[in-house]
């Protein structure tokens, strides 16, 4: 194919995503009013799955947040005339985002494969396949953990029983937004490790090497996204950030001779 061929082969691709988009966010329009407050606004209220969750296992384990007779509920504020309009549009975008994630992948693999030797089609397969699973868990993880545990602590804080919290519509969209995607990517961590192995640059013997350190990262960075301190919150935000490390570990090539390891290694 010739330069022009291809550039018509990505149009041709581009738009078939821009429509997937349009497709989805236009459903995501219809359902949105239906689904923006048992899911988006969810975490604001006691009757949220982590809180009852947390409640049910608090009978059996001591060290909990206690959650028996909870009554939490957060009232969100609107202060601006648009925002309520615009949130509609912006979350219903992000459904669409969200759910083409698996056919984006697919247009982007089917332009790129053609010019793939068979070994790496399979790598590259491989890849997508690996990195959007592990986007959506990483989502998945910060919208039943990461975030209900940041939020319910920070609403809850009180410097002064003289100073009232009242949440603005746009504060929590913003947290909810960054907090969920940041554990989308954070957990693309074995892809990158996976990316690196191929490179000839890490192999499984570094992750035996480090292991210990990874656990007090884990930890460390746990606790700056869980402020609220307590054991337990610590302890479900620790485990699948140390996770990562361990199926970075497993997804690496295994060690070459050692004459071959870079010092590294050794």
């Amino acid at each position: 194919m010739s330069f022009w061929d291809h550039l018509d082969e990505l149009r041709a691709h581009l738009i078939r995503i821009i429509i997937a988009l349009v497709v989805l966010t236009t459903v995501g329009l219809i359902i949105m009013p239906k689904i923006f407050d048992s899911i988006i606004l969810a975490p604001s209220s006691s009757d949220f799955a982590t809180y009852r969750l947390f409640e049910k296992l608090g009978k059996f384990i001591p060290f909990l947040p206690d959650y028996s007779g909870d009554t939490f509920s957060v009232k969100i504020l609107n202060i601006n005339m648009t925002t309520q309009f615009m949130t509609y549009i912006s979350t219903s975008f992000a459904f669409a985002v969200l759910f083409s994630i698996p056919y984006l992948f697919y247009e982007i693999w089917k332009f790129i494969s053609p010019a793939l030797y068979e070994n790496e089609t399979k790598n590259i397969r491989k890849a997508f396949l690996f990195g959007g699973f592990m986007f959506i868990i990483g989502c998945l993880v910060g919208y039943f953990i990461v975030f209900p545990l940041i939020f319910r602590f920070l609403i809850t804080f009180e410097l002064s029983a003289h100073i009232e919290n009242m949440l603005s519509l746009d504060s929590y969209m913003s947290n909810f937004y960054t907090l969920i995607l940041i554990m989308g990517v954070v957990f693309e961590l074995p892809l990158v490790f996976w990316i690196l192995s191929s490179m000839g640059l890490i192999y499984r013997s570094f992750f035996r090497k480090y292991r210990r350190h990874a656990i007090a990262g884990s930890l460390i960075l746990a606790a700056i996204i869980t402020p609220s301190g307590d054991p337990f919150s610590l302890f479900v935000v620790t485990i699948p950030l140390y996770m990562l490390w361990e199926i970075s570990a497993f997804v690496v090539k295994k060690d070459p001779p050692a004459e071959e390891l870079p010092a590294i290694f050794e």
